[in-house]
């Protein structure tokens, strides 16, 4: 009886001892081994239960082992206790005093960036800023523009039509090829005249490349009034261009055909990238399309319930995505949705 007391005390000091060392001692090990060798149904327990057996005297002499034994054994608990207690209070310690960690902040992504300046420009010239869905009608996206059904204009643009067809079976719901959608229903809102800028996110069924993607962002607008002209236009693209770059850009001005607008111009201006000399970005040709618009069409015009022999209007499309590309001098559109780090960080 006396061996095995003494075994157990042995047993039990190496695993106190070796609590201590453990990769994240808790007082909870320590008192998982309590419970195993003092609780009630404990290893020291079933020891002294067999005290009934022993004679008198021996059971007085084990008797008063064993209460010496376990005095030891809780002193060194409570010890062990103590000892993890401090070391937790000391690990969770924070010192105030000390200079704080420093918190990396996020930052506007680049599109975000131009798109506030251009806004901020446009609210100087009093237009003010529409939003519109992105999921759109066949009616708003194509319909009301002057791209009836089985136009050829349709396929200018390569469309997500959504997998939903209506009551005559057709599928009459996009992904919005073109932030014009919301013109027609901003003149509905607002009424004449008015001055309108609508940013935002479109898109494509494109082949992907340096400088096409399936989602980009334009900035459309428009204005209507009275007496306004194609020269109206083009002094409004070149004040755009100077507010953004700082500078006057080399522009030129073409012919375009776009169904919404008559006549119809297209403004390019010199590749930033490749200064004229052709890249990839430009697809070699050193002028990029930036503001193609034109005077509204009259059918757009009364599609919004206004009557074009009172009023006509100018519209133009501000190639958002591309416009930063030349701003920051970004070679590869695909750069922008692409979620890296190293680039966003830049801006």
């Amino acid at each position: 009886m006396k061996n095995k007391l003494q075994k157990l005390k042995q047993e039990i000091f190496e695993k106190l001892e070796g609590t201590g060392q453990c990769p994240v001692p808790t007082v909870n090990v320590l008192r998982d081994l309590e419970i195993k060798y003092l609780g009630r149904n404990g290893e020291f327990t079933k020891i002294l239960r067999c005290l009934k057996d022993l004679a008198d005297q021996e059971k007085k002499e084990i008797g008063q082992l064993a209460n010496e034994i376990k005095k030891e054994l809780l002193e060194k608990f409570e010890e062990v206790k103590n000892i993890l207690t401090a070391s937790s209070i000391k690990q969770n310690f924070i010192d105030i005093t000390l200079p704080g960690e420093k918190i990396l902040k996020g930052h506007l992504h680049p599109i975000t960036i131009v798109q506030n300046e251009l806004e901020d420009l446009f609210t100087s010239m009093g237009f003010i800023t529409e939003d519109g869905p992105e999921l759109e009608s066949d009616y708003y996206n194509f319909e009301v523009l002057n791209i009836p059904k089985h136009h050829p204009a349709r396929d200018m643009q390569d469309t997500f039509f959504i997998d939903q067809k209506n009551k005559q079976h057709e599928h009459d719901l996009v992904m919005r090829t073109q932030v014009t959608s919301i013109q027609v229903r901003a003149i509905k809102k607002y009424g004449a005249p008015l001055r309108c800028i609508m940013p935002g996110r479109v898109f494509r069924n494109e082949a992907v490349d340096a400088c096409h993607d399936h989602t980009f962002y334009q900035m459309d607008g428009f204005i209507i009034g009275k007496n306004l002209s194609v020269v109206n236009l083009i002094a409004l693209a070149n004040e755009l261009l100077y507010g953004i770059f700082k500078k006057k850009m080399k522009t030129r001005i073409r012919p375009g055909y776009f169904p919404f607008v008559e006549p119809g111009i297209e403004v390019d201006m010199e590749c930033t990238i490749c200064n004229g000399m052709g890249c990839p970005a430009c697809k070699n040709s050193g002028w990029l399309e930036m503001l193609p618009g034109g005077l509204i069409h009259p059918k757009v015009l009364m599609a919004a319930g206004l009557d074009p022999k009172k009023y006509n209007g100018l519209a133009f499309d501000v190639g958002l995505t591309r416009l930063v590309m030349m701003k920051y001098k970004i070679n590869d559109i695909r750069l922008f949705n692409s979620g890296d780090l190293r680039f966003l960080e830049q801006f």
